[in-house]
């Protein structure tokens, strides 16, 4: 049988790692096939003219499955591919345009003429690949990724923890913490519960136990949300105890969107941290009829050069479904700084931040009294302590409501933007001035941008509750009226500074939030 080159599809092995053998062949996997969209032209002019500001009506989710899911003779393709191979067909899901095939190691290697490894690195072992994906010649253009044949981590949550006194953060000798509404309060969040509204929140690990949300919203004297775990690709809520560990993610994003918007509905979309997971999570959560969420919250992700092309186009094609839908989508622009984290010496931006449709949530340090911010500038702890992510992308190409800017850097110079520019907007992140959360029985302060995801989200529920209509992508609507942000002009996350207007550090400023929900 002739095969093709999936284009995009090509791996490398994680930095260090090596081969300890090849994969047991009895091993079995799921792996997650994407066929191509039907009706793709008028679903992206429908995006173009959004991304543009103009007044397009959204879709709703039976409007986009009849017209912009998967065609029946594509998946019937992939149905008689799977058969012919042994495959079993686990899942389908039209709008998603995804089938879930089932199989071992042995029978995807043969069907897609590749070769899996047991391969250790520095954070534990992975079964992984490297080189391309091959097709059968007959789905050259009907299949656009295939994820999942690799297990490798693919993401990490954008969480810090505040350390004591004395520890590695600059600001240790004075730190501060505030209630996830004592920001939303100092950022003038506008006068509404959420209610009406359900935030999706997506969790690549961990899990929450209710006793705590309990304990915790009670501390607050805030009524406990509705909080509902959905399970995706087989995992679900799973605490670990670790309350440095995911469980950390997962208690500060349902903590934050919970206490600032406590008449919203809040799923939970568990997977695995596989780019395949990823991606299930996030279709699964736009896509969902029954929790019908108008808000996604993403606090993981990696930088850019740790994706397949084929990944990052899939899971922005997603995203592109998101914004016809009138979701918004929410998501953390990474700890590290302007390297991301990445030991290349040079400026890596985080993904899935570096999507052009999805809000790139930044950090800021948040210094405030009893009533009102009394400075803000970039969070920046140095090497060791975290810095808010930022920078230009290398694979997104500058999106129209970016258009003329530039991005400042610690070097006097000013760097025009070709390619999309992270992070839109910003918002409370540095450790030093943290959020009081509980996570596995334990009352501790935690930052990060994953911190910043959660509180626009709940923001725009709020603002949804009020307008009774969907937000969707704001980008276009904050870049024209610069005015729904405050405006951040001092500090760097490393090569960038922060100056007035956009910058790559903060992006737009943290919300001005009576003013944003007059502008939308």
């Amino acid at each position: 049988m002739a095969k093709i080159l999936l284009k995009g599809s090509e791996r490398l092995a994680l930095p260090g790692a090596r081969v300890i053998g090849p994969a047991d062949p009895s091993e079995r996997l799921e792996v997650t096939v994407l066929v191509r969209r039907r009706g793709r032209p008028a679903m992206q002019a429908r995006v173009a003219d959004l991304a543009a500001g103009k007044k397009v009506g959204h879709l709703s989710r039976d409007e986009f499955a009849r017209d912009h899911g998967a065609d029946a003779a594509d998946l019937a393709r992939v149905h008689a591919f799977a058969q012919s191979q042994g495959l079993a067909v686990v899942q389908e899901h039209a709008a998603r345009r995804t089938v879930v095939l089932a199989g071992t190691v042995a029978q995807f290697a043969a069907a897609f003429g590749i070769r899996l490894y047991h391969m250790s690195h520095a954070g534990g072992t992975y079964r992984g690949r490297t080189g391309g994906i091959y097709l059968p010649a007959e789905w050259d253009g009907v299949v656009e990724a295939i994820l999942g044949l690799d297990n490798r981590p693919q993401a990490r949550p954008h969480f810090r923890v505040r350390r004591a006194p004395g520890n590695i953060f600059r600001h240790a000798a004075s730190p501060l913490s505030y209630t996830p509404p004592e920001v939303a309060a100092f950022y003038g969040y506008p006068a509404s519960t959420g209610a009406g509204q359900c935030v999706a929140l997506i969790e690549l690990g961990g899990g929450y136990r209710p006793a705590d949300l309990n304990a915790y919203f009670s501390g607050l004297s805030v009524q406990s949300p509705s909080v509902t775990a959905v399970s995706v690709d087989q995992v679900g809520n799973s605490p670990t105890g670790d309350a440095e560990g995911p469980d950390g993610e997962v208690m500060l994003d349902i903590e934050v969107v919970g206490s600032i918007a406590p008449g919203a509905r809040i799923a939970v979309y568990f997977a695995p941290n596989t780019d395949a997971g990823f991606l299930d999570a996030i279709t699964t959560a736009i896509h969902d009829t029954a929790n019908n969420p108008s808000v996604l919250s993403i606090s993981w992700g990696s930088a850019e050069s740790t994706w397949t092309p084929q990944a990052m186009s899939a899971m922005d094609e997603a995203f592109q479904a998101a914004t016809a839908l009138g979701l918004t989508v929410c998501v953390a622009a990474g700890d590290n700084g302007s390297s991301d984290g990445v030991s290349s010496g040079g400026d890596h931006v985080d993904f899935p931040a570096s999507s052009p449709h999805v809000l790139a949530c930044g950090g800021t340090r948040l210094q405030a009294t009893q009533t009102a911010i009394s400075s803000e500038t970039v969070w920046n702890d140095g090497a060791n302590g975290g810095a808010t992510g930022g920078g230009i992308s290398s694979f997104f190409a500058v999106p129209a409501w970016q258009s003329g800017l530039s991005a400042s850097t610690t070097k006097g110079r000013t760097v025009p933007l070709s390619m999309r520019g992270v992070p839109d907007v910003a918002g409370d992140a540095d450790p030093g001035t943290g959020y009081d959360v509980r996570v596995d029985g334990t009352d501790s302060v935690i930052g990060g941008t994953s911190a910043v995801a959660p509180l626009w989200a709940a923001l725009i529920a709020r603002i949804n509750a009020s307008t009774g209509k969907n937000a969707g992508l704001i980008n276009p609507q904050l870049y024209q009226n610069p005015r729904g942000c405050r405006d951040i002009t001092q500090g760097n996350n490393g090569d960038y500074a922060a100056t007035a207007g956009w910058d790559a550090c903060t992006g737009l400023g943290s919300p001005n939030g009576d003013t944003l929900a007059g502008l939308l």
